[in-house]
């Protein structure tokens, strides 16, 4: 569905027609442009908008199937840029993304929105308040979103980072007892972060590219060359976000290790001490399984003392086991 509808010109929301071809003619003839704005459009619905703008078929193949990784891609009429917002769930510590495709051309950006929590409304009433860089034509939607959607990559970030702070001292901490709800959320978190990296990770090179940095240093087409700085700024963010991650991912690595080493060690402190008590059952049980076996000539069996010997010789093995393993930290 259109969820929104404007020409710009001068900075400004102008009222125009209805009609797209119209409205990209009167908008390109005052100098302004047209954003439209739809979320998760039907095949017949994008017919209409892809006929007036002449969109490339791949990329409205894209744009209507979604589940597209970051990326930036350059047709002979227009520029695609695929953006995937992230959003942090606080009551159930879970991050999901979305996805925006733009479509960025002469005199006109079309934005397509799939998902909850993408940054479309709040980008266009923040541009929408500031005329001058709204003023500078697509290339400032095009800007605007980019830096919305990064900005809030360092938002979750923070968040994942307190999240993986808590779950430390959970696995760290002596009561924790090696449970499996432990492992399972550090597992789940591993899933959080790895979601997180498939939106941040690809995004670097379109920004890279847009910034004109490294071995793209070549102009992008439809985009301004001034708004070059703009984007190398956002491309610094990103690069703070992607080293974030990185080190929450190597983090929780390290911590799933730790857990499970010292689920490991509790294991073999549990075995060492089911052995000690198994070793000190075994010496009394020995002894009454001989004197236990009925044969008629064996030593002490007519002697007063025997039973109280053999039963106070079984006590004293018992303390020496006992304490022999005490000192070895068995028990």
């Amino acid at each position: 569905m259109i969820v929104d509808c404007a020409i710009y010109r001068d900075g400004h929301r102008a009222e125009g027609p209805e009609d797209f071809s119209d409205a990209l003619a009167e908008a390109r003839a005052a100098g302004g442009f047209v954003w439209i704005g739809l979320h998760e459009p039907g095949e017949e619905e994008f017919d209409h908008v892809t006929q007036e703008f002449q969109l490339h078929p791949l990329a409205v193949e894209d744009a209507l199937k979604a589940h597209q990784r970051p990326k930036l891609e350059v047709y002979d009429d227009s520029l695609f840029l695929v953006l995937k917002p992230v959003v942090y769930e606080q009551e159930s510590d879970a991050v999901t993304t979305g996805e925006v495709m733009v479509f960025l051309g002469e005199g006109f950006v079309v934005t397509v929105r799939h998902g909850e929590g993408t940054p479309l409304a709040a980008v266009r009433r923040r541009l929408e308040q500031e005329p001058e860089l709204l003023a500078k034509g697509p290339t400032s939607v095009l800007y605007a979103l980019s830096d919305a959607a990064v900005d809030h990559y360092l938002e979750v970030a923070g968040e994942l980072q307190t999240d993986l702070e808590e779950l430390e001292t959970e696995v760290f901490s002596p009561d924790s007892g090696g449970s499996r709800n432990t492992a399972s959320r550090i597992y789940t978190f591993k899933r959080q972060v790895l979601e997180f990296r498939r939106a941040t990770g690809p995004l670097a090179l379109p920004m890279s590219r847009l910034a004109g940095t490294g071995s793209f240093g070549g102009p992008v087409p439809f985009v301004d060359d001034k708004a070059r700085p703009f984007f190398g700024d956002v491309s610094d963010h990103l690069t703070r976000v992607n080293e974030s991650v990185e080190g929450l991912d190597r983090l929780v690595s390290d911590i799933l290790s730790a857990h499970l080493a010292q689920m490991s060690v509790r294991q073999n402190d549990d075995m060492r001490k089911i052995s000690s008590w198994a070793a000190m059952a075994a010496i009394p049980t020995m002894i009454a399984g001989i004197y236990g076996m009925n044969f008629e000539h064996m030593p002490e069996l007519r002697w007063v003392w025997s039973y109280p010997a053999v039963i106070a010789l079984m006590a004293a093995l018992e303390v020496l086991l006992y304490r022999m393993f005490k000192q070895r930290g068995w028990l």
